[in-house]
């Protein structure tokens, strides 16, 4: 019997060398994936006040949430050390009978709080 060599993948080699290939997307971009906005303080309490609810009745997202990075504001917020916590977050779906869904989520820093 002859010794097999391992066989290398051309196709990666290639894309990573080739100036024509499309850069690579990020999963931020996918279609499937739901814009999130983080409310301010001001807008939390008056959207809190609009739908009737209280936070703790609201479901709950922590702060490192992947989806957060669909906001533009998320990591200057970040940046800033602004506490998140208690913030609500509005996440807009599109909806074939709404024509769009909104849902809210209140932000935790823990999954105890």
């Amino acid at each position: 019997m002859s010794p097999t060599r391992a066989r290398t993948r051309k196709s990666s080699k290639r894309a990573a060398t080739d100036p024509a290939a499309p850069p690579p997307r990020t999963w931020s971009t996918h279609h499937l994936v739901p814009p999130h906005e983080i409310l301010s303080e001001e807008e939390t309490q008056k959207t809190l006040q609009t739908i009737g609810a209280s936070a703790e009745r609201l479901p709950k997202i922590l702060v490192n949430d992947p989806g957060l990075r669909t906001d533009p504001k998320y990591q200057s917020y970040r940046d800033a050390h602004e506490p998140l916590a208690g913030r609500l977050v509005r996440i807009r779906r599109p909806s074939s009978t709404a024509g769009e869904s909104i849902a809210y989520r209140i932000l935790i820093a823990n999954l105890g709080d």
